[in-house]
């Protein structure tokens, strides 16, 4: 079964190029990970300050497989200590 993650932020204009140089490294890490379909980074029109990142998955197996991979571990750790808080993600199945 296809699995959907999404992981909504909020970044403030001065860490936004930060943020988008991260998330790039995080998405180049993610292109070779076994299970992994395609993913999307999309900016909310009426709320400059959010993100959405969608990923879907071939499953949950190989998401939690990538959730737990120590080079993501410390990119996504970059990434809450540059917005101040914890990335937290809803799994959803197609």
């Amino acid at each position: 079964m296809t699995v959907k993650i999404f992981i909504k932020r909020h970044v403030s204009a001065q860490h936004v190029l930060e943020l988008t140089v991260l998330l790039k490294k995080l998405r180049s890490l993610t292109l070779g990970q076994p299970g992994y379909i395609y993913g999307e980074t999309l900016r909310r029109l009426d709320k400059k300050d959010e993100c959405m990142v969608i990923s879907t998955w071939r499953s949950l197996e190989d998401w939690n497989s990538w959730v737990n991979n120590e080079q993501r571990i410390n990119v996504q750790n970059e990434i809450d200590h540059l917005l101040g808080v914890k990335t937290e993600y809803a799994v959803y199945e197609e």
